[in-house]
């Protein structure tokens, strides 16, 4: 892990909602009313994929930038909470727009990820521009890979690498996914979140939205808190709820070195296409 020593434990914030449809406005206003009670009580808060809007390519149409209001509402609401605040809104840059996830810190800071991989089954490839690189982010003491919905089926990417020449750290400590995971594949949901884990070595930190969308299709929910075993430590069934569970730092840090598979792992990187190298 990051900085020396161990770190402090990592409280997380799981904010599963029913997310409007093409509602800008009204989502923000409703998450901020979800998230309220969490303030000074957790340090990262989790929203889903798209939280302003569903997922959808019509929504297109409706893509802010980056000064719109909704990224000076998550730096606000990062603000009022006190702790780190992160899911990801369509945002337009050029001629393109991107399925951004952005991570906002109560310092003003903002940080971004655009998603590489783009849902060729539901067209987001037809619409949206992919994003290049990942993100890690330092937080607390953690390191923090942030990822998108459709990412989770791609290990190489989202694959936890280990650098001895940088003092023997792993890339990220915890991994984030924001989604909206239709419940017609929610076994692959659960069970992919649940490999990322195991293989990196890491926490995983997952938040699906719940509803139905109008596109007719339906979520389930299962967000959930999965630890380095795989084990989940918090699931959330089909119920639009915040739920916040804590992350021990020194049971990560003993699970590494009493299993250190990351010694053994294939060394590779990342081009700037997202391809193995």
């Amino acid at each position: 892990m990051s900085g020396q020593g161990t770190p402090s434990d990592l409280r997380v914030s799981l904010v599963q909602g029913d997310t409007r449809w093409h509602d800008p406005a009204g989502n923000r206003a409703h998450y901020a009313a979800l998230m309220a009670p969490l303030a000074g009580h957790t340090d990262l808060v989790v929203l889903p994929e798209t939280f302003t809007s569903g997922f959808s390519n019509a929504a297109i149409s409706q893509a802010e930038d980056m000064a719109g209001p909704t990224v000076a509402w998550l730096r606000d609401q990062a603000a009022a909470l006190g702790a780190a605040v992160t899911g990801s809104v369509q945002l337009r840059e050029g001629d393109g727009v991107y399925n951004r996830l952005l991570f906002a810190t109560p310092d003003g800071q903002l940080q971004q990820y655009d998603k590489r991989h783009l849902f060729r089954y539901g067209g987001e490839h037809e619409r949206y521009a992919a994003g290049r690189e990942r993100l890690s982010v330092e937080w607390k003491g953690w390191r923090i890979n942030p990822q998108v919905c459709y990412d989770l089926r791609f290990p190489v990417f989202c694959r936890n690498r280990f650098d001895t020449e940088r003092a023997g750290q792993m890339d990220f400590d915890l991994q984030i996914f924001v989604a909206n995971w239709p419940s017609a594949r929610a076994y692959a949901w659960k069970t992919l979140l649940r490999a990322r884990a195991i293989e990196n070595l890491c926490y995983v930190a997952a938040v699906n939205r719940v509803g139905v969308d109008g596109n007719d299709l339906h979520y389930a929910g299962d967000s959930a808190v999965i630890d380095f075993l795989g084990q989940p430590q918090l699931e959330v069934r089909e119920v639009e709820q915040v739920v916040t569970t804590t992350l021990s730092a020194a049971a990560l840090a003993a699970h590494r070195a009493r299993f250190p598979a990351m010694l053994d792992a294939d060394r590779f990187t990342l081009d700037a296409s997202g391809d193995s190298a």
